[in-house]
């Protein structure tokens, strides 16, 4: 089993609103090229961005990024999907270069559609882990999570 993790080229998160986002849904890829890993998202549902106001963040664009756990159970519906743990970190950096550290997604009409290319894991190190959508932008800076809020959706990578 372990032989045929490690020559697995593509893995996936198949992605899943919660309370705070039912019609959330989606798909992650990871694909291992020369240096690293292509990372792919196609996720529907997302809410419309809000600007701030009185007092509150806005919502969206959408942290996004690798937590620690493969584990997707809702647990408190007004602060779901806690049970994924905190952001992936491997090698210990601080917020903003963490290896599951991703761009924030852009809601267009409920839809964002991107690719990008990272150094920082290969295919089956994120074998096991779980993919978060945050209801907040992520800063890049905050520690230990970058203020991203409430997580509106969960995929474990597989």
């Amino acid at each position: 089993m372990q032989r045929y993790m490690r020559r697995k080229k593509t893995v996936s998160a198949q992605i899943r609103g919660g309370p705070l986002a039912p019609r959330l849904t989606g798909t992650v890829s990871f694909r291992a090229v020369p240096g690293g890993t292509w990372v792919c998202a196609d996720i529907t549902g997302l809410p419309e961005y809000q600007p701030a106001r009185d007092g509150k963040p806005p919502v969206g664009p959408h942290g996004f990024h690798i937590h620690e756990f493969g584990i997707c159970e809702v647990g408190n519906p007004d602060d779901p999907f806690l049970s994924a743990g905190g952001h992936w970190n491997p090698t210990d950096q601080p917020h903003g270069n963490h290896a599951g550290d991703f761009p924030v997604l852009f809601s267009n009409d409920g839809r964002a559609r991107m690719c990008f290319f990272s150094n920082k894991f290969t295919v089956h190190q994120v074998i096991g882990k779980s993919i978060i959508i945050h209801q907040n932008p992520d800063d890049y800076r905050t520690q230990p999570a970058g203020a991203a809020g409430k997580r509106l959706a969960c995929g474990v990578i597989r």
